[in-house]
């Protein structure tokens, strides 16, 4: 059974930062790429940031590029998202997905920015 946990979002002030961590179980990791999304209300899902995994080549969202890194660690089955200078039109649900052949989701972390 695969599963994807994301965890590390919250509330957080404009200018701050946060990590998310996206642990993953039941399928051989180093062959995923893995790719964080987010949903604000209302609006349509949209990819923040991806990376592979033997070359570790990474993509961002224009809107979030210089601000949010993507890394992984192979070892651990888990994909980070290292959030700075955070902005409140970041707020949003931020999923995890891996995807090979097959593709699979998490449940999704509730990240706020608001004074």
């Amino acid at each position: 059974q695969v599963q994807l946990v994301e965890s590390g979002g919250g509330l957080v002030q404009p200018g701050g930062s946060l990590r998310l961590s996206c642990t993953t179980s039941g399928l051989t990791f180093s062959r995923y790429i893995m790719t964080w999304y987010r949903q604000a209300p209302g609006k349509e899902r949209e990819l923040v940031a991806a990376i592979t995994s033997a070359i570790r080549s990474t993509n961002y969202a224009d809107s979030v590029k210089g601000r949010f890194t993507i890394s992984r660690d192979n070892t651990k089955n888990t994909v980070y998202l290292e959030m700075n200078s955070l902005k409140p039109e970041d707020t949003a649900v931020y999923y995890c997905n891996a995807k090979f052949i097959n593709d699979y989701w998490g449940q999704g972390t509730q990240v706020t920015v608001s004074s």
